[in-house]
């Protein structure tokens, strides 16, 4: 029983751990200054800082759409613009493991998604964000993903996600993901 909630409670745990290490580790930023000046809640510029996060969130959102759109058009190129190259992750194709790079994602742009001809429709709903200072930012969601199968109806599966996102030289990449629910290949 221990060791069941145990691997439920880890791929969790180990996502914000990789959340936590970008901010502190050399060359994070905090997003706080620590300059021992305490800021007035009453502050004017509360105002300006909640439009900059809910723009800031937006962006996250708006990376993840176009990381899944190129999933959903086997698009490994722009796949692995937007990844890591050491990007770790936890999904169902991994049978419960930790996968550590492109290759394994290589195998289903490979021999899958860019095969597909069929249209496919993916919907994120209910993001919720989390931005760690101004490098890095932690997005979960449900993922619903419509498409035909192989017999020619209309399916939906559903998938639970979070991802985590680092930016460097201004470019936001995947570091580390995990998905829960149905595997991502779209068959019968």
């Amino acid at each position: 029983m221990a060791w069941l909630l145990f691997s439920a409670f880890f791929p969790f745990f180990l996502t914000f751990v990789f959340l936590i290490l970008f901010v502190l580790l050399p060359g994070g930023k905090s997003g706080k200054k620590t300059d021992g000046v305490k800021e007035s809640s009453e502050s004017t510029n509360t105002t300006i800082e909640d439009e900059d996060t809910r723009a800031r969130k937006q962006d996250i959102i708006r990376v993840t759409e176009q990381l899944i759109e190129a999933i959903s058009n086997g698009d490994f190129e722009s796949y692995t613009k937007m990844c890591d190259p050491a990007v770790t992750a936890f999904e169902p194709e991994a049978l419960g493991n930790l996968v550590e790079g492109l290759d394994f994602h290589r195998f289903y742009f490979e021999n899958l998604w860019s095969k597909n001809s069929k249209p496919v429709h993916t919907t994120i709903l209910n993001p919720h964000i989390h931005l760690v200072g101004e490098e890095a930012a932690c997005i979960a969601y449900i993922r619903v993903t419509q498409f035909i199968d192989a017999n020619g109806s209309p399916r939906t599966v559903q998938s639970e996600e979070s991802r985590v996102w680092h930016r460097r030289d201004g470019k936001w990449q995947i570091v580390h993901f995990h998905r829960s629910g149905s595997p991502s290949t779209l068959s019968n």
